[in-house]
């Protein structure tokens, strides 16, 4: 059975219907033979969407920037360092705006440190992709259906020795794209995977301790993710890879004094996935490289049909600095850069952060630069962000979040007044004179 949708839902349904390959001689983005196009596809693109809104301002990057409860969608590692003892994140981004506004990626986080050293975190995104018409081929009405993705992820992140962390994430995906229709006789069911992330970190600070010179921070980190299985959504044996990829990212902020601080970051990502070719099986016409297995893969995705140059092509690069004042506010612009050849995704960003006791909330927008339409165009997304201590002791006295705790249980107040000291009398002081009770002597 055809499926037709309203001409409003065309372009909304068209992003995951497009990867969801139901036959093994069909493919979208393929090398063509003349070997201009090499586009390379995946299914569940939206593992790759970013949901922090800091990270979203600096032309979304993040791997070696500095960490909040949202750093564990770019580099779980750097929550080994996070100051706040635990706290919790919630984002929202609209997506195709432009077009349908029941589109959207909605996310939830939450972290614990543990004994300083160690931290744990869970995570959750929702990607709803708005309210589907089916029709048949006539154009009558069938159902309506909502299509929608979710991914839940468990991080764990250690600090090994004082400037280095590394982390591992466990995580489960579900994409229901066409609830149980059918496509060329074959049912489409919801799409299962489990993957898993490896990651680290480095920062170390110079001029800590010397008050006349600038305080400054390096930091770097590695992150591979979304290593794990393959995705189908139909009964073929020929799966669909997820979008494991492999990220690296430099970073500097230098303290200009006590109150403002300025970072300039840098990241680079290629997708460990094969480059798509047009070499086929002739008995099955599947593509070969569709029949590799997702670790096969990752080391044939640093052989791509074109050679070196063609993996340079398939490296996306983004740029981005802030700026903050007193750690409280702070305005940010950033970059994105992505070859034609390969998506020709290029855009502008710029973000705002506005701090208050507890809560942070940073928002981005999105401002296209070719004629390339993006998702997110002139996009307002935010991101709200708690961070607590325990007990109300704060770190850092000028900056960091106020508990909800009181400083001074009640129990340890009793306790300091029953044993409070008595008081020391100064020897050169004249001495109160006890009461007496001879009636002779004069009362003070």
């Amino acid at each position: 059975m055809a499926l037709r949708l309203r001409s409003k839902r065309i372009f909304a349904v068209l992003i995951p219907l497009c990867l969801v390959v139901l036959q093994g001689n069909s493919q979208t983005g393929i090398k063509t033979d003349n070997g201009l196009i090499n586009t390379v596809t995946t299914a569940v693109p939206f593992l790759r969407i970013n949901p922090d809104a800091r990270a979203g301002g600096m032309g979304d990057m993040g791997i070696a920037s500095p960490t909040d409860a949202n750093g564990l969608y770019m580099n779980p590692a750097k929550m080994a360092f996070i100051e706040n003892d635990y706290g919790f994140s919630m984002g929202f981004t609209p997506w195709l705006k432009a077009l349908v506004n029941d589109i959207y990626l909605a996310n939830l986080t939450g972290y614990y440190k543990v004994k300083k050293m160690q931290t744990i975190a869970v995570s959750l995104r929702y990607f709803s992709l708005g309210n589907i018409q089916f029709t048949d081929q006539n154009g009558n009405n069938l159902n309506q259906f909502r299509p929608n993705e979710f991914a839940i992820d468990v991080h764990y992140a250690r600090v090994l020795g004082k400037y280095f962390s590394i982390a591992a994430s466990l995580r489960y995906i579900y994409s229901n794209l066409a609830g149980g229709q059918q496509v060329s006789g074959l049912p489409v069911t919801a799409g299962q995977a489990g993957s898993g992330d490896i990651s680290w970190f480095f920062k170390k600070m110079y001029n800590e301790n010397n008050e006349k010179k600038f305080q400054h921070l390096f930091s770097c980190g590695m992150y591979v993710s979304n290593i794990g299985s393959k995705i189908s959504y139909t009964s073929s044996t020929v799966k669909d890879f997820i979008p494991t990829n492999l990220g690296i990212g430099v970073g500097y902020t230098v303290d200009i004094d006590k109150h403002n601080s300025l970072g300039i970051y840098c990241d680079a990502n290629k997708l460990l996935v094969p480059t798509p070719d047009t070499i086929h099986d002739p008995l099955t016409y599947a593509y070969k490289y569709r029949e590799e297995s997702s670790i096969e893969g990752i080391f044939s995705s640093f052989s791509a049909p074109g050679g070196f140059s063609e993996e340079m092509r398939q490296i996306t690069i983004s740029a981005g600095g802030e700026y903050f004042y007193n750690k409280q506010f702070g305005i940010r612009t950033g970059y994105f850069y992505e070859p034609y050849t390969n998506g020709g995704r290029q855009y502008l960003t710029a973000g705002l952060t506005v701090k208050y006791s507890i809560v942070t909330l940073h928002f981005s927008y999105l401002i296209p630069t070719t004629i390339i339409r993006n998702p997110l165009d002139n996009t307002l997304r935010f991101t709200l962000v708690f961070d607590f201590m325990k007990g109300g002791v704060k770190k850092n006295p000028d900056n960091s979040p106020v508990s909800m705790v009181p400083d001074t249980p009640k129990k340890n107040v009793k306790k300091a007044k029953a044993i409070e000291p008595a008081p020391t009398l100064d020897p050169n002081q004249p001495q109160p004179v006890p009461p007496s009770d001879d009636p002779s002597v004069p009362k003070q």
